[in-house]
């Protein structure tokens, strides 16, 4: 039941993106995003009596997750060519295919071997991993020479 306060979060969230995606950008959706991600993920792993909290992280963690797929599919064309966009998308939605087929068990796995207090650094580890993967894209697109690679 609370699983769909994170469903919640991805569909405002996406319908918010929608009016400011062409003022920010992909790159400052994806930043934005992610540190909306690690504050979600550290109002999830406070540890209050109350629920509230938590809940209200999972929320913000919604938000955070709803620009990052459509910006990094958006500026496949940029990042890798035109001549590649088709075959890196693929590859994109198969990865994000994967991922959320097992993920969710993977943690389970590990929950039901140690706790389910882990969950905030599982969260974390996979937000951190996300801005050190697009930063490390974007330290390296910067170092390329521009090309017109108009959409």
């Amino acid at each position: 039941m609370f699983a769909s306060l994170f469903y919640l979060g991805i569909t405002f969230g996406r319908f918010l993106n929608g009016f400011v995606a062409d003022r920010f950008g992909d790159r400052k959706l994806i930043r934005y995003g992610v540190t909306a991600m690690i504050v979600g993920v550290s109002m999830v792993g406070i540890p209050l009596k109350t629920d509230v909290l938590a809940l209200a992280g999972l929320i913000v963690i919604g938000l955070g997750c709803a620009p990052v797929y459509p910006s990094i599919i958006h500026a496949t064309p940029s990042n890798f060519g035109r001549e590649n966009s088709q075959a890196i998308i693929g590859i994109q939605m198969a990865s994000a295919y994967c991922g959320t087929t097992f993920m969710p068990p993977l943690f389970g796995l590990i929950a039901n071997n140690s706790s389910i207090a882990i969950y905030p650094l599982y969260l974390a580890l996979l937000a951190a991993l996300i801005l050190i993967m697009t930063e490390s894209l974007n330290r390296i697109l910067g170092q390329r020479p521009e090309k017109d690679t108009k959409i």
